[in-house]
């Protein structure tokens, strides 16, 4: 058996076991697996010395392999980390059952009721990279909601991902759910994302975690329903009549997701009607909080300071803390550049005016729209919010934040009488 046939076959197999035991796993109970989700939260506790060692391994693998900066803080499992992904699983133990919810329907059949269920999408695929704990969130999340789990990471988490996705089969092992609901797929093979994109008759999702390039390339090759992650390049456009002050909260509010800068402001389009003194002041702030402060051509010339930002800047997310200024003319023209090189996902407004909330808000082309307020992302605020893998800026089945009703689909009921 050659190379080929022999990822094939691997592939395959994965994606078999996931196929079965996401049958078995759509005939469970909520506390069933409320009860294995408090089982996974326990073992990344009992397992978490192993865990850290394992990543240790990767970072240190790592130092010799030229990997973005941003990548390598992804990549960093700290105490802390974990025990927030600790949190989030037993959170999710505690929410509502999403799957049998029923829903109205829209329309109704002569002589029948008409009602939809929401039922599990089946085999959901995560390809993403770096950022081990993701394995335990995404896991936790479409165990919640009935699904299967395919985990593909990068070579530069390999033994993080692998030690991670080891312990959490052990959890549902012993509570008696099928472990092949939590498969993994070495990363050593660059074929099998291929193999893994285009079976959609067992693949019923697949989501890419990572930078634009990832995702893109991800989008490209799937015959298999995407659900894309955005990350970075978000904008602001800073009124004439809004403060400094709401725009240097948002902006530093904004980085502080951690440890990944999901709704991170990159980029600022500043209304020329503004007094320059004031945005010299916004700079001055972003330097001393360890921001690189960059400009276009037009500013570059009147603030030699400032450093040039690339063309190819602007419809790219920096994933870092560098924040680069832009001056245009009116919010019209803010709200066409935005709708043209933003990634879509998470775009801002600081203005006192009610008229350009408005136009913005109804002009900007983006999933969510933050006015006066910061985009600051989390996939865990407190007792009361749902859990959040990320955001999405697709125009289709689901965008903005990505909760559990996107792990599930709407099934319809058509009762005769």
């Amino acid at each position: 058996m050659n190379r080929k046939d022999y990822s094939a076959n691997l592939t395959m197999n994965v994606i078999h076991r996931a196929h079965q035991g996401s049958l078995e796993l759509a005939k469970t109970k909520a506390l069933e697996r409320s009860m294995a989700l408090q089982a996974m939260a326990e073992a990344i506790l009992q397992h978490r010395n192993e865990i850290l060692e394992a990543n240790t391994l990767d970072l240190e693998a790592n130092r010799t392999i030229p990997i973005p900066a941003p990548m390598v803080e992804l990549l960093k499992l700290t105490p802390e980390r974990l025990q927030i992904t600790v949190q989030i699983l037993q959170r999710l133990g505690d929410l509502p059952d999403l799957v049998g919810q029923v829903v109205g329907a829209s329309y109704q059949l002569e002589r029948s009721q008409s009602y939809g269920q929401r039922i599990p999408l089946g085999v959901i695929a995560l390809i993403y990279e770096a950022f081990p704990e993701l394995v335990a969130i995404a896991a936790g999340m479409s165990i919640q909601t009935g699904n299967s789990l395919i985990i593909r990471g990068g070579s530069e988490a390999h033994n993080s991902n692998l030690v991670i996705t080891k312990v959490l089969r052990l959890a549902l092992k012993q509570v008696g759910l099928p472990v092949e609901c939590i498969e993994f797929l070495p990363p050593t093979d660059k074929s099998s994302i291929h193999y893994l994109l285009t079976q959609d008759r067992y693949i019923n999702l697949v989501i890419p975690y990572g930078r634009d390039s990832l995702v893109e390339r991800v989008a490209k090759v799937a015959s298999v329903p995407v659900l894309k992650v955005a990350m970075g390049n978000c904008y602001l456009y800073w009124s004439a009549s809004g403060s400094l002050d709401m725009v240097r909260w948002m902006i530093l509010d904004s980085h502080e997701s951690k440890p990944d800068p999901v709704n991170a402001i990159e980029k600022v389009l500043i209304d020329s009607k503004h007094n320059f003194s004031v945005v010299v002041r916004l700079w001055n702030s972003l330097k001393e909080n360890g921001f690189e402060v960059r400009g276009d051509a037009a500013l570059v010339d009147e603030f030699p300071d400032l450093i040039l930002t690339e063309d190819r800047d602007w419809s790219q997310a920096y994933l870092s803390k560098i924040v680069a200024f832009k001056v245009v003319d009116s919010i019209d023209s803010g709200i066409s550049w935005i709708n043209n090189y933003s990634s879509g996902h998470a775009d801002c407004l600081v203005a006192e005016s009610y008229q350009e909330s408005r136009q913005f808000a109804l002009g900007v082309n983006s999933a969510c729209i933050f006015i006066n307020k910061s985009p600051k992302f989390s996939r865990y605020q407190n007792q009361k919010d749902g859990i959040f893998l990320g955001m999405s800026n697709q125009k289709s089945f689901a965008q903005g934040l990505i909760g559990l009703e996107a792990f599930t689909r709407i099934k319809y009921i058509f009762q005769g009488n």
